[in-house]
């Protein structure tokens, strides 16, 4: 049985952009000690801070309280090593999320 050809993409000179699917990337922000601050989402944020000299990544929940957003007790810190050690098994995770 013969396999039948994609179609060609189309494209348009100027679209150079991607899908416009995609969610937008937001840029990081300064928390009020000057740490980089990444949004996951409404209320979960990636923090990269130092603490008794030594630099963390911080997953954790924020909640709202007179206006204000504040961490919450639920998270995590990962030393250098241990983040470094998440982002190589990605790809194992990833395909995990797949196939469950």
């Amino acid at each position: 049985m013969p396999k039948k050809k994609a179609a060609p993409e189309s494209s348009s000179s100027d679209s150079d952009s991607g899908p416009d699917d995609r969610t937008p990337v937001k840029k990081p922000k300064k928390d009020s000690d000057g740490n980089l601050q990444f949004e996951l989402s409404n209320n979960r944020r990636v923090t990269v801070s130092s603490f008794k000299g030594k630099v963390y990544v911080n997953i954790r929940e924020f909640y709202q309280k007179d206006g204000d957003w504040l961490p919450g007790k639920k998270g995590i810190a990962l030393s250098p090593e241990q983040w470094n050690a998440l982002l190589e098994k990605s790809d194992e995770i990833n395909k995990a999320i797949k196939e469950t």
